[in-house]
């Protein structure tokens, strides 16, 4: 399984503000529910004004729950859960 060329550009420009001191983290307003959502920003500048770039929010709840992780005996598939277990 491949990453996408985006999705490792992201990456590095996160890794890159992080190593500069350059990322908040903001609470926003998740646009389909308006629920909040604590988001990681890099933070720009222009002209003394403060430029935030949302590259994602923060896990509700625990983050072991929400993503199914790649499978190591299958390099296209996923782990996925055993029947019965909850999501």
């Amino acid at each position: 399984m491949s990453i996408p060329a985006y999705a490792r550009t992201n990456f590095q420009t996160l890794l890159r503000a992080a190593g500069d001191g350059n990322l908040a983290l903001m609470e926003c307003l998740d646009a389909a529910t308006g629920n909040p959502r604590y988001v990681i920003c890099a933070v720009g500048r222009d002209d003394g004004d403060c430029l935030f770039t949302p590259f994602g929010h923060l896990a509700d709840g625990n983050p072991y729950d929400a993503y199914l992780p790649p499978d190591p005996g299958d390099p296209e598939g996923f782990v996925r859960p055993e029947p019965g277990d909850a999501p």
